[in-house]
């Protein structure tokens, strides 16, 4: 499993997330000593509905609250929770720690990517 934290950007919105790609990966480093202990995530994840074909995207708030594997599963019909999840589970190779999700640009509702607010503190 592989975990990230992403800058959730709106309109008028900043929400701080994570995003963990569930699959059992084995580590090269310790193989054959992980194989048990991947097996058991395997199993595991599997009990839970996760797939190995295309590892889904376990999302939410790192504020507490809601947080889904489907993305077409927010209770709280969040244009914002549902595209964020949505571009996260598509560019999950692509992105990294940190970066900013922006839902206007994303959506062509804009034509230039917020940046981040990290960048106005520093």
């Amino acid at each position: 499993m592989e975990t990230k934290l992403f800058e959730v950007r709106d309109r008028a919105t900043f929400i701080p997330c994570f995003g963990i790609r569930m699959c059992a990966e084995p580590d090269p480093e310790t193989w054959p000593q992980a194989h048990l202990g991947m097996e058991a995530e395997a199993y595991l994840l599997r009990r839970a509905g996760f797939g190995f074909e295309e590892p889904l995207v376990l999302f939410g708030r790192l504020d507490g609250g809601e947080c889904n594997y489907d993305v077409y599963c927010w209770k709280s019909g969040s244009r914002t929770m549902r595209e964020a999840h949505r571009y996260v589970q598509e560019k999950w190779e692509e992105l990294r720690s940190g970066d900013v999700i922006d839902i206007e640009y994303i959506l062509a509702e804009s034509t230039f990517k917020k940046i981040s607010e990290r960048a106005f503190r520093e």
